[in-house]
């Protein structure tokens, strides 16, 4: 786990390159403390940086920007690819030369060097971000993996562009405007994360998974949304397809569209028992392949299914003990640790708990626009730092359950997607839409303003969107945003949310399964677990984003996921011969904290005070001062709990962090 940047700049750039990257790399100092480099191209105004965090081949060997064996090529590269050794072999009779070292990053260089970057990346089997360079024709390319492991952010900085692994990198580009781009924030405070392409910063976009971007010196500017670049982005569900601008062009090495409709029409014919033997073999080989480490490995354990899974079988392939890390909570409303230590205890790991007090959680707050870098606010954001904090003390790389309730189904809003859209989904789309206009003005109290806002829904994953923030709080928290219901954006405003069609061969529980694996899983939960673990400088890995276990996942009939009570059923069959279903067959806790009650308490209710006082709101102009007063007032007066105060405030952070309100 790495951070990577770069610059290549325009002809009216006057400062010093190389300064700019050492600073953008010091930025990105936690994503990579063991070692620092700077590359130029004698030829051109074009300068790489990256920061390392050593995971194979510990040696300088290792180490980058790193040249290939010929000299053509050049490249930096954030993440972990776990079939090197296949990727090797491809080069067998190549004239690549020997190798200097045992790195992936080598084998990656040299095989894109002879075959083609997007041939290489639809070969690879991991988790990247990668800056791949021709000497030869100044041609940058950067790609990110399948579905958003690995953030990467480029753009433009008056006419230099620009990239790098933290969004937050870009401010030290002298004369960076940091701009917000104001037509975000809606989506941010009905949701609160930034979904890609956009970042919160005009003229800076975030690569969207399985994507390829070319661009050619001179490196003239362009705008992926003024130039069709999004708009054919979603349009696409293959594999393979191009798109060439003036300049610049984007590519397709992989589509989870494609992967899930040729999952879903060429379905599994099996049992579920034998579901179950299939992905458990799928699941081992991508363990096997993960635990790959030069440096000490473990595992987070919740006493949820998914991190109980990932550890049964990491254990059961492991020649060595799995070492484990859990933290407890002094309320026992969500501190399932105990739990956690029962089933470590029947796998045999060696577990490591840490249990923290609520200042604990507290004191990470001040902590989260740094690693973010653009405003963020999944409250599970804290305790994931704190398990990431605990972990790093013992190993630096550590496996993870996520993806597990986005693959099988394993959210109980997908229950009750499948159960509104059953009921509405019969009705025109328009009809519906004319009953909820006539009913808006009398619709009286929450209940019936969700019921209102849910029966405008054109599709299930429209109601999914919609679902998440029934008040539009999103269109009104944003002065004069003109977002008049939940879901509704402007005209060129595209993103997974009002893009995906509906397809025939996906049920709406599926419908909603692949949204939430495009937009929310990327641009929320992943987001979430890099940036907290390289916070720490730990790297984090996920075994069910394994390409094959994918592909495999989309393939498994509906009742092989879910029944009318429960989720992620073929899962469950796993783990329960490992583990007793008695320990399982549980509510869950989840791993979240009470900060809805920690913000009627001191000292959070004067640090929300003072970055909701109206007298901030109103000089820095970007919120509805009347809008943010009553959401805060409804809080304190102890009505029902809605996230958007934390979103708020999170934003209202990072403007203060910034110094941008």
């Amino acid at each position: 786990m790495c951070g990577i940047c770069g610059i290549l700049c325009g002809s009216s750039t006057s400062y010093d390159g190389r300064a700019v990257i050492a600073a953008m790399n010091e930025h990105m100092k936690d994503r990579g403390p063991d070692a620092r480099g700077v590359w130029s191209d004698p030829a051109r105004a074009v300068v790489f940086g990256h920061v390392r965090l050593a995971i194979r081949d510990l040696s300088a060997n290792g180490a980058q920007p790193m040249r290939s064996h010929s000299g053509k090529s050049l490249m930096v590269y954030n993440g972990e690819v776990y079939n090197a050794a296949e990727l090797k072999a491809d080069l067998a009779g190549t004239d690549c030369g020997p190798f200097r070292g045992t790195s992936d990053t080598e084998i990656l260089l040299e095989h894109a060097e002879a075959f083609g970057l997007a041939k290489t990346l639809a070969r690879a089997v991991g988790m990247f971000a990668i800056a791949f360079y021709d000497l030869s024709s100044g041609t940058l390319s950067l790609a990110r993996d399948r579905v958003g492991e690995k953030p990467l952010y480029y753009g433009f900085s008056g006419d230099t562009f620009a990239f790098a692994s933290d969004v937050g990198a870009f401010r030290e580009i002298p004369g960076f405007p940091a701009n917000i781009r104001r037509e975000i924030l809606p989506f941010y405070f009905s949701h609160g994360y930034i979904p890609a392409p956009y970042s919160i910063y005009e003229d800076v976009w975030k690569l969207e998974p399985g994507t390829i971007l070319t661009v050619k010196a001179p490196y003239a500017h362009f705008d992926p949304r003024a130039d069709g670049d999004i708009a054919w982005y979603y349009q696409q569900e293959q594999a393979g397809a191009q798109h060439a601008s003036s300049g610049h062009a984007f590519q397709l090495f992989y589509s989870m569209k494609e992967t899930a409709k040729k999952g879903q029409s060429q379905p599994f014919a099996g049992s579920r028992k034998e579901a179950a033997q299939e992905l458990e073999r799928l699941l081992k080989k991508a363990i096997q392949g993960q635990m790959i480490s030069d440096v000490p490995l473990g595992a987070f354990l919740s006493a949820g299914i998914d991190s109980s899974t990932i550890v049964s079988l990491m254990q059961a392939v492991s020649p060595g003990t799995v070492q484990t890390y859990t933290i407890g909570m002094e309320d026992p409303k969500y501190n399932e640790a105990e739990i956690a230590g029962q089933i470590a205890g029947i796998l045999g790991t060696r577990h490591t708990r840490m249990d923290i007090t609520e200042q604990d959680a507290k004191n990470v707050i001040p902590l989260l626009p740094g690693m973010f870098g653009e405003p963020f606010a999944d409250s599970s954001q804290i305790p994931t730092y704190l398990v990431s904090k605990l972990t790093r003390q013992h190993v630096t790389v550590a496996l993870s359950g996520d993806a597990g309730d986005e693959l099988f189904a394993g959210y109980t809003s997908y229950r009750s997607i499948e159960r509104i859209w059953g009921k509405i989904g019969r009705l025109p789309v328009g009809l519906r839409q004319a009953a909820a206009a006539v009913l808006k003005g009398s619709a009286r109290g929450d209940t019936a303003k969700v019921k209102n806002a849910l029966l405008r829904a054109a599709s299930p994953h429209d109601l999914h969107m919609i679902e998440q923030d029934p008040w539009n709080l999103g269109g009104r928290l944003v002065r004069d945003s003109g977002i008049t219901r939940p879901a509704a954006y402007p005209e060129g405003f595209l993103y997974t949310g009002n893009t995906l069609q509906g397809d025939p061969h996906l049920s709406p529980l599926r419908e909603t399964m692949l949204t939430d694996l495009l937009l929310y899983h990327p641009d929320d939960i992943l987001a979430k677990v890099d940036r907290t673990a390289m916070a720490v400088s730990l790297e984090t890995r996920v075994p069910f984003l394994d390409r094959d276990v994918i592909a495999f996942a989309w393939s498994l009939p509906d009742d092989y996921l879910r029944d009318d009570t429960r989720g992620k059923l073929v899962l469950r069959d796993i783990l329960y011969q490992h583990v007793p279903k008695e320990l399982m067959d549980r509510p869950k806790k989840g791993f979240s904290i009470p900060i809805d009650q920690w913000l009627l308490e001191e000292p959070l209710r004067s640090w929300a005070e003072d970055l909701l006082s109206p007298e901030k709101i109103r000089r820095q102009g970007i919120l509805d001062e009347a809008e943010v007063s009553a959401l805060w007032q409804d809080r304190k007066a102890g009505g029902e709990w809605k996230p958007q105060v934390w979103y708020v405030l999170m934003f209202q952070q990072w403007l203060q962090e910034t110094g941008l309100g």
